[in-house]
């Protein structure tokens, strides 16, 4: 490949390049006259460099041979034909015509979806970063507690917001920093190399040089500027460390809400069963009177399709485990599809009331809400702020010192070389005080003062909302209570009722269509017992979310 680069001044030049590779390799440097004369140099395979000199100052041609060849230097009209050039020229268009090959590019159109390598590519990568699964034993019964366990040490929300905590505290330590001066330290090393006319000839200089410089930098006195920007640093620090407390409070409910919602499934599902088996038992008895003669078809229809609402109730609720279950895995972490036994029902203790009064709930709402305690930290972040635009005001003292430590180096093309090292430096001190700013300090001063209140009417916004929160979670708990006594003496009435109606069925004193209707009512009383004493704990679980109880050390070992 050949390249060259012309610097044509008052004189015309052409430049014919040819190959001769039948000639040895050799190295021939050679100066071209100011007359015209025609030039022949011929290149070696490593680069070869020559340059032309004219009698007019700034005439210069060099030329750079990288393969065996020759140039042949004429001074007439300014024509350059290289043919090399042009194979250049061809690589360097083909290069520029892919250019859009490989950037990215919209659809084609709008009306079909967009496809191409890099949807696979993208898709790939995804898979690389996903969490790996952790172990979850499919014989054994997880209680709540334990799956809350699972939930904060899996679920990568809680990372998300550790991470972001995390992010905040280096904000903080880099808001630090500024308290401390900042050093930096450079090296040089280098060569320059020029040709420099005298008389009729020019003389190669040659100045090569190593330099070490270290820079000092410290802020002495700003009123305060630091101090609010590090304040504010930590504010938000504050306010991300409650926001992580928060997502501990919301995956905690989470859980709760899933696992109890799964518990009401699997004891709906028991439930279901045994009314499907109390369905057939009628059926068959139905059948029995047809064939002894006792009982009319309709009473066997009628027995029938009570038995088919049961199988078609059953497959409801089993529909609703299912997907109980798979929202407990999510909110764990884990695949919606991984097994997850729980245990049953009828182990986990119900409360029968809460001793304490709403107002004690609420207090302590207000006192341990981390959303509550995020948003106070906002206060302190807009004080923060404004402290950093009243520091506007006033100057800023630096102090700048440096150091420098040079070794230089001198060569003339017919003299020796010549040396010198020297440490230089200096320092300063510099006061910075904007006098005139066209009110932007003022507006400033005024949008941190503006954020100040309007944190604390959210802040109060917040607290009319929380205790409205606390005070219907309280409601729906004392109502569950009272619908759990209700139905516990609703599920006894309708098993005497049901267990009544069948044998004097059997005695032929009462009639299908009683037996029927206690069937279904029986089924009913059932549900409604499993649901109010699953009720009693969800609500339970969502006053303990609404007042912050879930996140506190001293609950968590007390979680129903």
């Amino acid at each position: 490949m050949h390249f060259m680069s012309i610097d044509l001044s008052n004189c015309e030049w052409s430049v014919i390049c040819s190959s001769h590779r039948e000639q040895p390799p050799h190295t021939d440097t050679r100066e071209v006259g100011a007359d015209g004369r025609i030039a022949k140099i011929a290149g070696s395979y490593c680069c070869q460099r020559f340059r032309k000199y004219g009698s007019q100052p700034g005439l210069l041609l060099d030329a750079v041979i990288c393969n065996a060849g020759s140039i042949e230097l004429v001074q007439k009209n300014a024509l350059v034909k290289p043919e090399c050039c042009l194979k250049v020229t061809i690589v360097i268009v083909i290069l520029m015509l892919a250019v859009p090959v490989f950037a990215q590019s919209p659809p084609a159109s709008p009306d079909r979806p967009w496809h191409n390598s890099d949807e696979r590519e993208i898709t790939n990568y995804g898979k690389r970063v996903r969490q790996p699964a952790f172990p979850i034993e499919p014989d054994k019964a997880y209680s709540l507690a334990e799956l809350i366990d699972l939930a904060e040490a899996h679920n990568p929300e809680t990372r998300v917001a550790w991470e972001n905590a995390r992010a905040h505290a280096a904000a903080l330590g880099i808001a630090r920093s500024e308290l401390y001066p900042t050093l930096s330290a450079v090296a040089l090393s280098g060569v320059d190399r020029a040709e420099i006319p005298l008389g009729t000839q020019f003389y190669r200089f040659t100045i090569p040089s190593d330099e070490v410089s270290l820079d000092l930098n410290y802020t002495i006195l700003d009123f305060g500027a630091r101090r609010g920007r590090i304040a504010a640093e930590s504010a938000r620090v504050l306010a991300t460390n409650f926001v992580f407390n928060d997502v501990h409070r919301k995956l905690i409910f989470q859980v709760q809400e899933a696992y109890y919602r799964l518990l009401n499934a699997s004891a709906q599902d028991t439930a279901a069963r045994a009314s499907l088996a109390n369905a057939e038992a009628v059926q068959r008895a139905a059948e029995d009177r047809l064939r002894n003669g006792l009982a009319t078809l309709p009473d066997v229809l009628e027995a029938r399709s009570a038995t088919a609402q049961s199988q078609y109730d059953l497959q409801a609720v089993l529909g609703a485990e299912q997907i109980a279950r798979g929202d407990l895995a999510t909110a764990l972490g884990a695949p919606a599809a991984t097994m997850i036994r729980v245990e049953p029902l009828s182990e986990v203790p119900t409360p029968e009331s809460i001793g304490e009064t709403v107002k004690q709930v609420i207090y302590r709402a207000l006192d341990q809400r981390p959303d509550l305690q995020a948003q106070v930290a906002d206060i302190r972040l807009g004080e923060a702020q404004r402290r950093e635009a009243r520091a506007a005001y006033y100057p800023s003292l630096n102090f700048k010192a440096n150091a420098n430590a040079q070794s230089l180096y001198f060569q003339q093309q017919t003299l020796p070389w010549g040396h010198t090292a020297d440490l230089t430096g200096g320092m300063a001190l510099s006061l910075n005080w904007t006098v005139f700013d066209g009110g932007a300090r003022r507006s400033r001063l005024t949008q941190a003062e503006a954020e100040i209140r309007k944190a604390e009417s959210q802040v109060n916004a917040a607290r009319d909302s929380i205790e409205d929160e606390v005070w219907t979670a309280y409601a729906n708990l004392n109502t569950a209570f009272r619908q759990r006594e209700a139905a516990k003496a609703l599920l006894e009435s309708a098993t005497q009722s049901y267990a009544a109606a069948l044998e004097s069925y059997n005695y032929g004193v009462r009639n299908e269509l009683d037996v029927t209707a206690a069937q279904k009512l029986l089924a009913q009383a059932r549900s409604a017992d499993i649901l109010a004493r699953t009720q009693v704990l969800a609500t339970l679980a969502d006053l303990a979310f609404r007042s912050g109880d879930s996140i506190q050390s001293k609950t968590r070992s007390q979680r129903p």
